[in-house]
Formats: C-alpha cells, sequence, structure tokens
C-alpha cells in the first residue's frame, strides 16, 4: 500500500478544501475503498476522513413527505428504520440483499452511491484497464466477460456498476446533494453516474473535491410504497452482487396502472432507469403481456460483449417477475431471503422490516 498523508477535517468548507488537492479520495465507511488499497489499484496520496462532519448521520423527514438521507447513514440503519421501510419498501429491500450483515453495518449511503465497479480486470493490477489506467486498454474485451454489460457500453470498457441500492434510487428520482468549491448543487442521482464513452476512468460527474452530503427522495416516491419491489438474481443467494437486478414500482388506481417505474441494475455502468418501458406501462392494465412487452423495450439497445448474452433474456425474465411481483402489492414484510427469486410467495413471507 502506498503511505498516504491523512486529514480528518470537522467542517464541510474544510473537507471539500482537503478533497480538492491532487490524488486524494474521501474516507467514510472504508468498506470498498480499503480493500482497492490493499490490492494497490487506488493509490490516494491523501484520505480525508469525513466521519467527524457533523449533520451527515441523520435521517431526516422534509415537510412535504419526502426524506433526506445524510451521507453518513449506514445501510443497515437506514434498511431497518420502520418509517422508511414502509414508505420506500423497494429500497429497504435492496439495502438488505447487499453485502453481508457486517458491512452493511460499516458501509455508508453516499459510499454505497460512490462504490466502484466489481470487474476482475479493474481489481487485477496486472491487467490493462482503461478505468484504471487511461489508454492500456480493456482487458475484459476478449476475455471473460459473463457478468459485463450490456447496454451502454463501449471499446474502451464494459464494465457495470455494483450498488444495489442505486437501483430502486434511481426508479424513484432519488437526488444528490453536493457540496464543492462553487457552493452547493443538486444533482439527480440518474445523471450522477458516466457511461463509459472513451473516458471511462471518469467515473461520475462529480469535480475534485466535491462531497456528497445526503440523498433525497421526493414526497412522490412514496406514492408507489404499495406495489414496490427490488428483485436480484446473483450467483451466491447469501449475498453477492447482482448477476441482473431489477427495482419496480407501480402506482395503480382501480386496477389500471397510472403511473410506473422501472430501472435495471447489473446491465450497465450505472443503473439503468428504463423509460421507455414505463410509459408503455402508464395506462395499461397489469399482465403478463404488457409486462413482456415492457421488458423487451428494456432491453431494446442491448447487445451482448462475449458470452453474457444469456444476460439480456435473464433482464427481461427479471424485470417481468419483479413487475409481476408489485403488482400483487408490497408484503407487509420483506422476505426471508431479500430481494431473490427465491424468496417465499408473499403471502409466506415471514422476515420483518426491523
Amino acid at each position: 500500500m502506498r503511505p498516504f498523508a491523512y486529514d480528518r477535517p470537522t467542517t464541510i468548507a474544510d473537507a471539500v478544501a482537503s478533497g480538492a488537492q491532487p490524488e486524494t479520495a474521501f474516507l467514510g465507511g472504508g468498506t470498498n475503498l480499503l480493500d482497492l488499497m490493499k490490492g494497490n489499484i487506488s493509490r490516494p496520496a491523501r484520505l480525508v476522513d469525513v466521519t467527524r462532519l457533523p449533520g451527515l448521520s441523520t435521517i431526516e423527514w422534509l415537510q412535504d413527505g419526502g426524506v433526506r438521507i445524510g451521507a453518513l447513514v449506514r445501510n443497515s440503519d437506514l434498511a431497518h428504520d420502520p418509517r422508511f421501510a414502509n414508505r420506500f419498501p423497494s429500497v429497504a429491500e435492496a439495502l438488505l440483499s447487499g453485502a453481508s450483515a457486517q458491512l452493511r453495518n460499516a458501509a455508508t449511503a453516499a459510499g454505497n452511491v460512490l462504490q466502484r465497479t466489481r470487474c476482475q480486470y479493474f481489481y487485477d493490477a496486472a491487467s490493462v484497464c482503461n478505468k484504471r489506467d487511461p489508454g492500456t486498454g480493456c482487458g475484459a474485451i476478449g476475455g471473460l466477460t459473463r457478468l459485463h454489460a450490456v447496454l451502454g457500453w463501449s471499446e474502451h470498457c464494459i464494465a457495470t456498476h455494483p450498488s444495489d441500492f442505486c437501483v430502486p434510487l434511481v426508479a424513484l428520482d432519488a437526488v444528490v446533494e453536493i457540496e464543492g468549491r462553487a457552493g452547493r448543487r443538486d444533482v439527480p442521482l440518474e445523471a450522477l453516474h458516466r457511461l463509459p464513452g472513451n473516458t471511462p476512468e471518469r467515473e461520475t460527474v462529480l469535480e475534485p473535491g466535491d462531497v456528497i452530503t445526503a440523498i433525497r427522495l421526493p414526497a412522490e416516491a412514496a406514492a408507489y410504497a404499495g406495489n414496490a419491489r427490488y428483485l436480484k438474481v446473483r450467483e451466491r443467494t447469501s449475498y453477492a452482487f447482482a448477476v441482473v437486478s431489477a427495482g419496480a414500482a407501480l402506482r395503480l388506481d382501480q386496477g389500471t396502472i397510472v403511473s410506473a417505474r422501472l430501472a435495471l441494475g447489473g446491465v450497465a455502468l450505472k443503473p439503468w432507469r428504463a423509460r421507455a418501458a414505463e410509459d408503455l406501462l402508464a395506462g395499461a392494465l397489469p399482465g403478463a403481456t404488457v409486462f413482456r412487452d415492457a421488458a423487451a423495450l428494456a432491453l431494446a439497445e442491448a447487445r451482448p460483449c462475449g458470452d453474457n448474452g444469456f444476460k439480456i433474456e435473464l433482464a427481461r425474465r427479471i424485470i417481468v417477475r419483479a413487475l409481476t411481483l408489485a403488482a400483487a402489492g408490497t408484503p407487509d414484510r420483506v422476505p426471508a431471503l431479500p430481494a431473490s427469486p427465491f424468496a417465499l410467495a408473499p403471502t409466506q413471507e415471514v422476515s420483518a422490516h426491523v
């Protein structure tokens, strides 16, 4: 591990100033960054510890009915907050399906949003990787691509974004609050992450010194609470990153879909919002045919790279299953295996929110 300087600012302004220095990384829960440093993949010259910054560790309920999640709120605390889980059940389900309980106790909301890809070529310092070393090439292309992107990838990078948390957040129009050298700004979470294009090393729209202070969910997102699910296919059901996942939410009125929200995980270098599929679902009666049509539309631009063509059909099926579960209604209790296709049927689910 490269030797590094260590700062522990006590104000956001100081954190911004310190973080703007070259070769600097912010340290929160550290569940991703420290692994990258120990593997010699990330080599910051300075760590800025933000865990002592005031006001970033609370869940704040807003007067309009929305919620503001402090950047340092732990994943487990958010998922097990009864009010949050009842109003945004698909987000809680996604959180509980990510990593292990020990990691959820350490990982933070902002850190989850900013975690880096788990592409094995990115993690292998002996492999070429444009994300790690721009201009060297993409070792994954022509290599083992089973878990790589089928949407939005380029000849420079075919990695995927690993977050479960981000998928329903993007579907529900979450907004990220950022403090930077030019002051505060809000960025829709859907616009935070960048597709690879020819600059895969630029993973987000954040600038040097930018600190995420909170994530907001609008009051309108709670209108989907009665019909919202997150579904995830993974290679190890106990905990693993998604091969494919889907966050689906419906607003129903007398059996008709008034509006829909749909996002995918595990298919691109950012959480993938399926807006065309949402438009198709609005005004329709829920059912297998329209759900299959929506799934086909969501994956219309998908293209395989190497041996990952199966992910396109898998994603279609997961969309249909997630929409079917959402239409059936949000269960009173989170499934015993959160977000898993192997979870019990809704009437049999046993594991409480808290």
